[in-house]
């Protein structure tokens, strides 16, 4: 089979990979740079098990030019990035309505399946406008660092849209996944109901901890010492419960956001909450922040998580916008970035010389690297794990 995987980030990389197992998969990006790294089997990516499936991967070609990879292609998947935007309280779907714009005059008759994040109803009304393609929402539930794992052993495998290309997709799916996952086929707007939903139910249970983490602190009790007798209730678990600065990363704030913007006619608390307590839960960590009268704040890693080059809605950041407001001094350790500001601020790469000149360090997430400077360290990780 012959597919062509337009978007090659962390979601459409993952899936072209896990697809050329068996089929011919030709990927399509718009960042020539990272067309040339592919092509020399060199993943522009921070994620280990992407780099080593990138360099067996003998039926991926990966190229610039959206006509050639479509050319003779029997399905087409769309993985585009939907960023959420704050002015106009909406998913920006641009990049998806101008890859079906062209699909639609390349490939008439083409079966093509959605895997970036969608507002609720968008494929029902893409179809209406696309009638000579046929559509389907596929949701993807890939972790930052461990996408192509996730591909291999999915927790569900969910398709909406053409019934006949719904089921010929998770058909491959279940083929080429490591276990025999649930299938479940529906509407495709019940399919994009159900991944803003699970990351805004994922948000709300971060927020929750996040809560009760400030709650501990400003009371001077024990969290983790709470956190671990709410979470021994099986109805609860001892899972995704450990406190952070917030929710972050590309998929939980912007999922939430556009989950609230799509209840404008429904009634509803909870779900403005979340979002709201997201805001709340950095404003606390700030106010925190403030009150131990810093010199110069280190700020140990931008990244959301170990392993993970990304900086998209990292928590941290908003901690750092309410710092810089205050007029508070910063200065960034992060490996991962090559230049020497960031957002204003100075980057470092020397470790010993950040732990030096920082009378404050603030960690999302807890690092054995900092160690030895201990009792310079503010962080809420008391899992001391992502």
């Amino acid at each position: 089979m012959k597919i062509a995987v337009i978007g090659l980030g962390y979601v459409g990389l993952a899936n072209a990979l896990v697809l050329a197992r068996h089929c011919e998969v030709r990927g399509v990006d718009v960042d020539a740079e990272r067309i040339e790294m592919l092509n020399r089997r060199e993943s522009p990516l921070l994620e280990a098990d992407i780099s080593n499936e990138l360099v067996r991967a003998q039926y991926f070609k990966a190229f610039l030019s959206l006509a050639e990879a479509v050319s003779d292609a029997e399905l087409a998947v769309v993985a585009t990035p939907t960023n959420y935007s704050d002015k106009d309280r909406f998913f920006d779907t641009s990049s998806v309505e101008s890859v079906l714009t062209e699909l639609a005059k390349l490939s008439p008759g083409l079966a093509v399946v959605i895997k970036s994040t969608l507002p609720v109803g968008f494929t029902a009304r893409m179809q209406q406008r696309f009638p000579m393609l046929r559509l389907v929402f596929a949701p993807e539930f890939l972790r930052e660092g461990h996408a192509l794992h996730d591909c291999l052993y999915p927790s569900r495998i969910i398709a909406g849209g053409n019934a006949e290309v719904a089921s010929c997709f998770t058909d491959l799916c279940l083929k080429m996944a490591e276990v025999d996952a649930p299938v479940i086929i529906m509407g495709s707007t019940e399919a994009e109901a159900v991944k803003l939903f699970s990351n805004t139910y994922l948000a709300l249970r971060v927020a929750y901890f996040n809560e009760l983490d400030s709650y501990a602190e400003m009371r001077g009790l024990v969290a983790k010492d709470i956190i671990a007798g709410v979470s021994l209730d099986p109805r609860i678990g001892n899972f995704y419960n450990n406190p952070s600065f917030g929710y972050g990363g590309y998929c939980l704030p912007k999922d939430s956001k556009q989950l609230l913007a799509n209840y404008q006619d429904v009634p509803q608390n909870l779900i403005s909450a979340i979002v709201a307590a997201n805001h709340t839960r950095k404003d606390h960590i700030a106010y925190e922040i403030m009150k131990k009268h810093p010199k110069l704040v280190g700020i140990y890693r931008l990244t959301m998580k170990t392993d993970s080059d990304n900086f998209r809605q990292s928590a941290v950041l908003g901690v750092m916008k309410r710092l810089r407001a205050e007029g508070v001094s910063m200065l960034i350790y992060e490996p991962s970035y090559e230049d020497n500001t960031y957002l204003g601020n100075v980057v470092t790469h020397d470790l010993s010389i950040f732990k030096e000149q920082c009378d404050l360090i603030i960690a999302n997430r807890w690092a054995s690297e900092l160690e030895d400077v201990k009792a310079k360290v503010y962080t809420r990780d008391v899992y001391l794990r992502d």
